[in-house]
């Protein structure tokens, strides 16, 4: 952990959620592996009793008012628990009330908001579709307006906490007549007629959260749960993005410093050839490239949230944001391979944990936006911000160096061909 960029309070806080961390019992952990617990209720009754959940928000609606800074340490510490640990503690104290306390209306914080944060209601964000996940604009999910309140129609799937969610955050296609991205409108739906939940996935890792598929029949949404405007869902979605991929990259920290930690015990006490296998360069430079990647990770997330929390370019930040959540996700994978490659044989058991974060992380990649994708928007706005940089400084007439000049034959204009 980089505590030397954390404040006091910080500091306090990581040690209140680490308190937090030692009072799950073991047994919570290893029932949730097996699909015992489908989802973690008590553990998010007791993070909101300590009030834990939500600590960016103000405390008027049952945060702290802390920042981006503070809520991913957090998150961290929360994820060496599990990965699913994390995920469940994030997409309702994160990503729902990220939504209405940006988006939504007073009454819609009362009522969802305050009990949410307090442990005593749970929520989950509908999003992904059985046709696609990545295509956010081509949701099929239907809300028809009927005056006073709409009907939602359609399904979604991979749904984390959909098991234990008192109510969604769903989107769904209000106006079907204009283009998909003006006819998107973000909903509150509680948990009642018509909707149904079924947790039918035999996941490979992140077992317990209570990942499953909301279906909606004919489901009667009133429009004071409309969250922000009508046909206005883009507007929730895009800030949602922050929330869902910085927040995962965090807390992908935490199962990886666990795995890492497990192995580290392992090979000071493990030997062979007479000697303790972290003597042997096989193993202790393994250790060592995974040591740089936690490092170097901790840094893009640490320097992402304080670009968020100084309120930087959303457009630059988008970027930071896609490039800290494919890297980190990534980097973390191979932390936690390269744990499970220095134990050997018993690391693939389930002796040790670490095949159990080998499992949850290969999640990591994929959710809130694959990897790919980031790599789609990382080049956007990368080349986006060059030709308005290149713009700026014709029109401004500053004489910036000339980078390409600076080669041996960089006259050789007759070998520069674009065409």
């Amino acid at each position: 952990m980089y505590d030397f960029l954390l404040t006091s309070q910080q500091l306090e806080l990581k040690e209140e959620v680490r308190d937090l961390v030692r009072w799950v019992p073991r047994e919570m952990i290893v029932k949730m592996d097996r699909d015992e617990i489908r989802f973690p209720r008590e553990f998010l009754r007791e993070a909101g009793r300590r009030n834990l959940l939500g600590i960016r928000y103000p405390k008027v609606w049952g945060g702290r008012e802390l920042d981006w800074v503070s809520s991913c340490m957090a998150i961290e510490e929360i994820g060496t628990l599990g990965y699913i640990f994390a995920c469940t503690f994030g997409v309702g104290a994160e990503l729902v009330c990220d939504a209405i306390i940006q988006h939504g209306t007073d009454a819609q914080k009362e009522r969802y908001v305050q009990p949410l944060l307090r442990g005593e209601l749970f929520a989950a964000e509908a999003l992904t579709e059985p046709r696609g996940g990545s295509d956010f604009f081509g949701a099929t999910t239907t809300a028809e307006d009927k005056g006073d309140h709409f009907v939602l129609n359609g399904q979604k799937r991979f749904i984390v906490g959909a098991e234990g969610a008192d109510f969604f955050l769903v989107y769904a296609r209000s106006n079907t007549d204009t283009k998909p991205h003006e006819g998107i409108t973000s909903f509150i739906v509680d948990r009642g007629p018509g909707v149904t939940v079924e947790y039918l996935y035999g996941l490979m890792g992140s077992r317990g959260g209570g990942t499953g598929r909301v279906r909606f029949r004919d489901v009667e949404v009133p429009k004071e749960n409309v969250v922000g405007r009508v046909n206005g869902g883009v507007g929730v979605f895009n800030t949602m993005m922050v929330p869902e991929r910085l927040g995962t990259a965090a807390m992908t920290i935490g199962p990886a410093v666990a795995a890492l930690e497990v192995a580290g015990g392992y090979t000071t006490r493990r030997k062979a050839f007479g000697q303790h296998i972290n003597r042997f360069e096989g193993v202790s430079f393994q250790v060592a490239e995974a040591s740089m990647l936690l490092d170097a990770s901790r840094s893009l997330v640490y320097t992402t949230a304080r670009a968020v929390d100084a309120g930087e370019d959303p457009a630059t930040t988008r970027r930071y944001i896609s490039e800290t959540k494919k890297f980190v996700t990534e980097s973390c994978e191979k932390v936690v391979h390269n744990a499970m490659q220095v134990m050997g044989g018993i690391g693939y058991t389930d002796v040790y944990p670490v095949e159990r974060h080998y499992r949850d992380l290969r999640l990591a990649p994929i959710w809130t936006g694959t990897n790919e994708v980031m790599s789609m928007i990382i080049a956007h706005e990368w080349y986006r911000e060059y030709a308005e940089q290149v713009a700026r400084r014709r029109a401004a007439r500053t004489r910036e160096r000339d980078l390409e000049a600076d080669a041996v034959n960089a006259e050789a204009t007759e070998e520069k061909v674009y065409e």
